[in-house]
């Protein structure tokens, strides 16, 4: 067998940059007014009205035809969400790193979690397994992809026993927000969500009730830089294939200090916490610091008790 040929490979990898249709960005001339629009995002402006099926929707109805279509293959270790699979492991890493950054939980604590954004219920059904876990709620308004989700876990009796594991199609705009802190959520966690809403200003201010004092809102996203353009744009959806077209817009990615500025101007919420990560082939996920700059990261912030 032929020794792999890296001048081929990368000969490859400029082909498919320069068919890319966001290659366009890269190309002179350019105008420089345009820049700002593609570069920048503010995390507090308001929904677009022309995305919205309802009022105060923060919800793209192309991203929901974009995961519907993905729903028969979510729980395929090996399909398109397999970087979901992978990544797994370390959201529960994290969310274990940031509470120990508060006192100890109290011996036999439980927690219940609000998961939005659910898709087919990997992280859900994960967490929902924990001992310390009493209930988990998981919500996503693509109603194919939860049909997935319902289905997987009626092969678990563990998840099908009363209160554990509820799936619900619905948005976090018309989720009930609880009248009380005891309603409320231990963790609420946004996985790969922010980068696929509308407005994440409108949509977090949505979420942060859901919140209870002294619990944390979880996130994973990714940063909106030239090297993340060309990682989960190019290479991940365009040469490797690792993920379909369209599952990525960049003009959409969130910045790490652009949250780290919108909660710093909540009152209530401090204790910020964050990891850069990136996806090694053959290796998956790990964590690399930094990263959080310019590539995929997890974010977490806690609200004061």
């Amino acid at each position: 067998m032929k020794p792999p040929n890296p001048t081929r490979a990368i000969d490859s990898i400029r082909t498919h940059v320069s068919q890319s249709p966001s290659f366009r960005l890269f190309q002179r001339p350019m105008p420089l007014h345009r820049l700002p629009a593609l570069a920048s995002r503010s995390i507090t402006t308001t929904p677009p009205k022309h995305h919205n099926p309802t009022p105060n929707s923060t919800v793209d109805p192309t991203e929901v035809s974009h995961f519907n279509a993905l729903a028969s293959s979510w729980w395929d270790p090996h399909g398109p969400s397999r970087p979901l699979h992978l990544m797994n492991p370390l959201r529960h890493e994290f969310i274990t790193r940031c509470r120990s950054t508060t006192a100890p939980p109290t011996p036999g604590q439980k927690l219940r979690y609000l998961d939005i954004g659910c898709g087919g219920g990997i992280f859900a059904e994960s967490a929902a397994r924990l001992p310390t876990t009493t209930s988990v709620t998981a919500i996503d308004p693509t109603p194919q992809v939860l049909t997935i989700a319902e289905a997987h876990k009626r092969r678990d009796p563990v998840l099908t026993s009363p209160g554990k594991l509820t799936y619900l199609n619905t948005s976090i705009e018309d989720f009930p927000r609880p009248n009380s802190d005891t309603e409320a959520f231990d963790i609420v966690s946004l996985f790969e969500v922010i980068e696929h809403v509308n407005a994440p200003g409108p949509f977090l201010e949505h979420v942060l009730p859901h919140v209870k004092p002294g619990g944390w809102l979880i996130m994973s996203t990714i940063a909106r830089t030239w090297t993340s353009w060309l990682v989960t744009n190019v290479i991940a959806e365009d040469v490797l294939g690792m993920v379909p077209k369209g599952t990525h817009e960049w003009s959409k990615y969130v910045n790490e200090e652009e949250l780290r500025n919108w909660f710093a101007k909540q009152p209530g919420w401090g204790n910020v916490k964050s990891m850069g990560v990136m996806y090694v082939p053959g290796l998956g996920w790990k964590e690399v610091r930094g990263s959080e700059q310019w590539g995929n990261y997890f974010f977490g912030v806690r609200k004061e008790a």
